[in-house]
């Protein structure tokens, strides 16, 4: 957790940062940094698969983009990636993906206006994961999709005996398992825009069920439970009614603002989100214990399931779809103000650590992407960045960190946030890892520097620092495809005495690494 403490703006030279080592939250997890690719404009065909590319060089016998795997493996070491949606999946027929590929049917993409050629499927995704090095997470099509094809599924991913669909697999050329851990029941059901929008009662009903059968077939498995925004009436009920069936509830939110201030205040508010879903999760673990009635005074409340699960972020990003429209392949362009936002996100999950189990940002590649792809090769947002140095370094333990600096008071997105939540202009986290303090920060402001006292840091302690933004930038420059404006700038500092200030530039992610 971070506690915070505002000052007003005439009291902004007394910000500061305190942290100590030895006061940690909870264990990160490492999931927390991962991937989602979706159906959806570029990102599977161009983003992911690109065997038409004239561009050779960058393709792989398997029609791979060598430089989307070189950033998703080698650079963000990316754990797990959900596929393949997402809207996309309310209509999906897993079959159509496997066998010859010249055998396979074209249909109507609903979602997103489109015509699915099924030239990538279940087989391609499993390979190109192996060769990311990095999990695969599948979302079940509980739209159009039957208990039966969601078994089937199932079965051809992780079937071991020489049943129907395990064979099938075999003939297609995977003769071992893929053990795919990780399984969705469904993707947004509660949304008006969805193929088989379900209301919660009737999914409740039919996520049990399918949980139910699942877990007969491969014990094994971990499901994620299709949740809102976390702060929702959907949230509670189905959580109330399924809890014991899942490992883990799925929330999605995507940051916004038509300015600097409202983009970050949005993000900010994401904190809220997961406070009230986790609040929901404990509420469903409990009932009452009646085995005292009549004594009143004597009643109370038992746990409904053993284990709690853990809250799954697995549509998360700074998303605008006035600017960015989803029919159109949402191919945001992202500003270091998104960036800035990006950092606050990711702050945020590592001081809710002893919550999340998951977080997938949406998506990937393309769309409202931090890697964009051109035929020629691939370039990084601004939002990469901040994105890169969390899953180099947010590892390990989350740590206390207790902030005082100015708020900001004005217009917000979400409405709601301005009364509810304070919006700190230095926002941040920390995590201890083999040996080693890293110290996330985001100094929002649009004028202002903060010199501070960093209470922690000792004296002769050689400082890794690596800052997004600051100096000689402005929060509406952007990348392309020829000029990364936006990018790290790394350096080390000296600490020449105990709670020696560090100065947090104007508009800057700022990671500071040391060894304690």
């Amino acid at each position: 957790m971070t506690t915070f403490t505002a000052l007003k703006d005439e009291e902004a030279m007394k910000a500061s940062i305190s942290l100590n080592p030895e006061h940690t939250i909870a264990k990160i997890d490492p999931l927390i940094y991962g991937g989602f690719t979706e159906h959806m404009g570029r990102c599977i065909y161009g983003g992911l698969y690109d065997p038409k590319n004239p561009n050779t060089s960058l393709i792989t016998p398997s029609g791979f983009r060598s430089d989307v795997l070189s950033c998703m493996r080698d650079e963000l070491s990316c754990p797990i990636v959900r596929y393949p949606g997402g809207n996309f999946v309310a209509t999906y027929r897993w079959q159509d993906g496997i066998g010859p590929v010249s055998e396979r049917p074209c249909r109507p993409e609903l979602a997103w206006s489109g015509v699915e050629s099924n030239a990538f499927g279940t087989d391609e995704f499993m390979a190109w994961c192996a060769e990311a090095r990095c999990e695969p997470y599948l979302c079940l099509n509980m739209g159009t999709g039957t208990l039966e094809d969601g078994l089937a599924w199932v079965e051809y991913c992780n079937g071991s005996k020489n049943t129907y669909y395990a064979d099938l697999r075999r003939k297609n050329g995977r003769q071992e398992p893929y053990n795919v851990k990780y399984w969705a029941l469904g993707n947004e059901m509660w949304g008006p825009w969805q193929v088989e929008q379900h209301s919660k009662e009737d999914y409740a009903k039919k996520a049990i069920q399918w949980a139910k059968a699942i877990k007969l077939l491969d014990p094994s498995v971990k499901l994620i439970l299709c949740g809102k925004d976390g702060a929702s009436d959907w949230d509670r009920y189905v959580l109330q009614e399924c809890l014991k069936w899942v490992d883990m509830h799925s929330i999605h939110y995507y940051s916004a603002g038509d300015s600097h201030y409202k983009n970050i205040s949005s993000a900010t508010a994401s904190a809220r989100n997961i406070q009230i879903a986790s609040s929901l999760v404990d509420l469903a673990r409990c009932e009452l214990d009646l085995s005292a009635f009549p004594d009143v005074s004597r009643i109370t409340t038992r746990a409904r399931s053993e284990t709690r699960p853990k809250i799954c972020v697995d549509e998360w990003n700074v998303w605008d779809p006035a600017r960015a429209p989803g029919d159109q392949g949402a191919e945001e362009r992202y500003t270091l103000s998104d960036a800035l936002a990006v950092g606050v996100w990711l702050n945020t999950f590592v001081r809710h650590a002893s919550e999340l189990g998951m977080c997938t940002i949406a998506q990937s590649v393309n769309v409202i992407a931090p890697l964009m792809t051109t035929e020629a090769g691939v370039w990084r947002q601004a939002t990469y960045f901040p994105l890169l140095l969390a899953a180099a370094y947010l590892h390990g333990e989350s740590v206390a960190v207790h902030v005082k600096a100015p708020t900001y008071g004005g217009e917000t997105f979400p409405e709601w946030a301005r009364d509810t939540i304070a919006v700190p202009m230095v926002d941040a986290a920390a995590s201890r890892h083999e040996g080693h303090l890293n110290l996330s920060v985001v100094n929002a402001d649009l004028e202002r520097d903060f010199l501070m006292p960093l209470e922690g840091v000792k004296k002769g302690v050689e400082v890794q620092v690596f800052v997004v933004g600051g100096e000689g930038t402005t929060v509406d420059m952007h990348n392309g495809m020829d000029s990364e404006v936006v990018n790290i700038k790394e350096s080390t500092w000296s600490v020449e005495e105990d709670g020696a200030k560090f100065k947090f530039q104007k508009h800057s992610y700022t990671l500071l690494r040391w060894k304690y």
